[in-house]
């Protein structure tokens, strides 16, 4: 729920890898509703990938090139996580 004057961090980046904003007071509008599908789906990601890192590393037959790709696999995750919890939090946040 954005705040007339707050902008909605969304869980893209523009082409050059800047935060992309969205500015609205309807939560339930277009953007917004596909904004929060992608960080559903970003965050059901995340939680598929926490649990095949959790298989992997309790393989000790895991090759060290599958271990680089899954911590590649895992940064990403990590990232889109943070963006979604800062842009969630900063909707939380009461106005003083």
């Amino acid at each position: 729920m954005t705040t007339s004057n707050e902008l909605r961090l969304l869980p893209w980046t523009g082409p050059d890898g800047k935060p992309c904003f969205l500015s609205t007071d309807d939560s339930d509008g277009y953007m917004s509703r596909l904004a929060d599908n992608i960080e559903s789906a970003q965050l059901g990601m995340a939680t598929e990938l926490l649990d095949q890192a959790l298989d992997m590393l309790a393989d000790a037959d895991t090759k060290p090139d599958d271990l680089r790709l899954l911590a590649k696999d895992l940064t990403g995750a990590l990232r889109d996580t943070l963006r979604v919890a800062t842009s969630r939090g900063h909707r939380l946040a009461t106005p003083e």
